[in-house]
């Protein structure tokens, strides 16, 4: 079974995304923020981590950045209400796997469409 960490500071998206993974067979642990998550890696073995950019205190790409030091194998998933192209561009450069956005993303200037996201199952 695929070991999965939700590290979101909002507790309804984290708790909806163990809904929804435990639903499809998955082990999943959550953390809060940014520190426990990486703390949560430092200590156990993890398949994917999604992880939100937009938190307080630490933000999700000083985790993804951590992450990567830490457990280089192991895929990160950015996810954020909020996304823009320059922050999934950031997020995939610095190491992510992928970037999803559970909203639109929005254009760098009004000119541009929207782009879509690739969704993988993990």
């Amino acid at each position: 079974m695929s070991k999965i960490l939700v590290i979101d500071d909002e507790r309804s998206i984290r708790n909806t995304l163990k809904d929804i993974l435990e639903y499809e067979k998955y082990q999943v642990d959550l953390a809060e923020d940014g520190i426990k998550g990486i703390e949560k890696v430092k200590n156990g073995e993890f398949d994917v981590v999604l992880c939100d950019i937009k938190m307080p205190g630490m933000d999700g790409i000083e985790v993804l950045e951590k992450l990567v030091e830490l457990a280089p194998d192991t895929p990160v998933v950015m996810i954020s209400g909020h996304g823009n192209i320059d922050t999934a561009v950031e997020s995939i450069k610095k190491g992510a796997f992928d970037y999803i956005c559970d909203g639109q993303i929005e254009p760098r200037d009004g000119n541009q469409k929207p782009e879509t996201q690739s969704q993988q199952k993990v």
